[in-house]
Parts: C-alpha cells; structure tokens; sequence
C-alpha cells in the first residue's frame, strides 16, 4: 500500500518514540482499570507532564516548552488512538482548553495557572454545553451577574469533558441577557468554589474511562480576577479557537481510521472461512481497498491542515471541512471494519468493537455534522 508523505522530521519522530513508550508503560496495562473505574488516575496525568506530553506551546517562562507546532499535538493524538487510550482527556487539555489561557490570559492568570496546566498537576475542562443549549452557543442561560468585584454565577452544564477530574473550568456565562452573542463572557472556576458541584460522571455508550460529567453552579461567586478575556468577548473567542479544535478531532479520525483498516487487514487475512482467508474473496478485498483509499486521501487532507495550522491559513470553513469529513468517514470504515470481524467484531475483547463504541461520538462532539454542514454552506454565500 502507497504511503503518504510525511509531514513529520527527525525530532517529530523522536518524539513519538517517547509518547509511544510513555503509552505502553503507563497508560496500556491499566486502561481497562480505567475503564471500570469510569476515568482515569491522577497519576497518569502527573507522569504525562513529566514526559513533555501535555500543552506544548505553554511559553517556557510558565513552565511549557514554547513550541507551537502542531504536528507535536497531532502526534500526541494519534498515538493516544493507536493504542485505543480513549480515556486519556489530553487533546482536550492541550488542544482545544489551554490555548484560552494562554492566549486570553493576563500574565497573572497565566502565572497561575498555566504551571499546574503544563505539568499536569491541574486538569482543564471547558463547559459549553447546557441541557437546552448544544451546538447553539447562542442558546446558553447560564448567567453570571456583575457584582462589582465578582460575578455571581448559576447554571448547569452536561457533557463536560474531563468534568469530574478537573480543577479549572473554563465556563461560557451570559454577562448581559440583552446582548445576544455580545454578552457571552468565558469566567474560569476552580476547584473547591463555594456553590460549584459535580454531578454524575455519565454513563456513555463509549469513552468508558473518559470522565464526562455534569456540572452545576449555585450563587457561585467568581472573583473579576477568573475572567478571562474581555466581559462579552466570549463568543468571539470561542470562534477564533474553534478551528483547532476541529483539526485536532480530525487528526484523531485519521489515526483511528488507520488503525481499524490495520485491524481489519490483519483479521482478513488470519480468519478463515471456506477453507481461504476471508480476504481472499473479492467482497472482503473490496471493502478494504475502499477503506484504504479513504485512509489516504484522508490523510492528505489531514497532513495538509495540520501544516495549514502552523501557518494561521486554517479559517472556519477548512475546519468544518476536515472535522466532519473525517469523522463521518471514521463512522463509516469502522461500521466496515466490524462488519469484516463477523460476529467476533461485536464481542468488547475485540479491539474493533471499542473503535466501534469510542468512535461514535465523533460526529457529535465539537460541533455535529449537520453544524459543520451549515458553516460550510454559509462560507459558500447560501
């Protein structure tokens, strides 16, 4: 099978020899652990900062080292999918969460909390998602009232990412009821804050040891000091971090992609039936020459905005694009993958059948589909 060039040099592949043995060491024999428990150890994340796993592009002076370059992030995530860590809330962490403070943050709140951040000590989470409000940001009725030197925040939050592990939370608030998306403020919320409750870690179909929770928020006062950004700028920023958010998700499309078509090969050709190799009947060959092909371009198109990201050129639209391309495709080549496997495909001890659980909620998350659809059309002027 043809490979797609590499985007990645000598240090990029040094470096995924250390996530690869950080993986297999620490995270691989006690995954299915985790998975019973409904989250991942604290411990984990601890080690992950030690190794250089975690938020890259922190600058050195708060404890990061100061590379953006986002091929290191995509490696991180591909790795973390070969080996179906699916608890392990790193992306969200590094990708799509710490990029608010770095970027937002005054240099007090970068000296605060940035640290614990990089070195894993504290774990992010961001919560956007109400129970009435999902792709709709516009849509949110958690309100947080200026009191002069603090908010008073209330709500609730569900489908919160990392929500029961996490010590800061970087939270989506109306500040003004009559702005519209003008009055969405980003407030941060830490751990311990009187009035800031956890609910249940939820029960999901996949992502078993993903901690993913619901959050609540009672007369939670919020000290001037936890805003983050400019009070009503939080919608725009939300939009202008989205992009990589959305290539982050389709890097680790990508990687599952390939990861079940390998599966799928070594099963197709070990398992028999009718005295040949399953692949060896021309449906079964078929099938995996459709997958493999879609690997590839998918690949490309990947590789090509990851570089893209590097370069600022990724605007909204390119990352709707990728995000929900390659998720529906994950969708698609591992319902394929399974349907290879037969019946063993949907017994939990085989790999495929975890790709096939964790991989559902790709489409979903990030912005379904059917918004990255929309987005796209109003790029086009429709």
């Amino acid at each position: 099978m043809p490979e797609t060039p590499s985007i990645y040099e000598q240090e990029h592949e040094d470096f995924r020899s250390t996530v690869r043995a950080f993986l297999e060491k620490e995270v691989v024999p006690h995954h299915d652990q985790w998975e019973k428990d409904g989250q991942v150890s604290r411990e984990v994340w601890t080690k992950a900062g030690e190794t250089g796993l975690l938020c890259f592009d922190v600058e050195e002076q708060y404890g990061g080292a100061g590379i953006k370059d986002f091929r290191y992030n995509a490696i991180v995530s591909e790795e973390i999918s070969k080996v179906g860590a699916s608890g392990l809330g790193f992306p969200v962490h590094s990708d799509i969460i710490v990029p608010y403070i770095s970027e937002l943050g005054t240099p007090e709140q970068k000296q605060r909390w940035l640290p614990g951040l990089v070195s894993g000590e504290l774990i992010s989470s961001i919560a956007m998602t109400e129970p009435g409000a999902g792709s709709d940001l516009q849509g949110i009725r958690t309100s947080a009232v200026d009191k002069g030197d603090h908010y008073v925040l209330n709500g609730s939050k569900t489908f919160i990412s990392n929500g029961i592990l996490s010590d800061v939370v970087i939270v989506v608030a109306r500040t003004d009821p009559e702005a519209g998306h003008q009055g969405i403020s980003l407030l941060v919320v830490e751990r311990g804050m009187a009035g800031f409750e956890r609910g249940r870690n939820l029960d999901k179909v996949g992502l078993k040891a993903q901690d993913t929770a619901e959050l609540f928020f009672d007369n939670v006062e919020v000290p001037k000091e936890n805003l983050l950004g400019e009070e009503g700028s939080g919608f725009v920023s939300l939009m202008l971090n989205l992009p990589q958010e959305r290539v982050s998700i389709a890097a680790i499309a990508v990687a599952a992609v390939e990861r079940v078509l390998e599966l799928s090969l070594d099963y197709a050709k070990t398992r028999q039936a009718f005295g040949k190799p399953i692949g060896a009947f021309q449906n079964t060959r078929f099938a995996l020459a459709e997958m493999a092909t879609e690997a590839y371009i998918a690949r490309l198109f990947v590789n090509d905005c990851i570089l893209k990201l590097n370069e600022g050129q990724v605007d909204t639209a390119l990352a709707s694009m990728a995000k929900w391309w390659t998720t529906e495709l994950q969708k698609k080549v591992t319902d394929m993958g399974l349907q290879i496997h037969g019946g063993y495909g949907y017994m939990t001890e085989y790999p495929i059948a975890k790709a096939f659980t964790d991989g559902r909620i790709q489409t979903i998350y990030g912005g379904t589909t059917e918004i990255q659809k929309e987005i796209i059309g109003r790029f086009l002027g429709v």
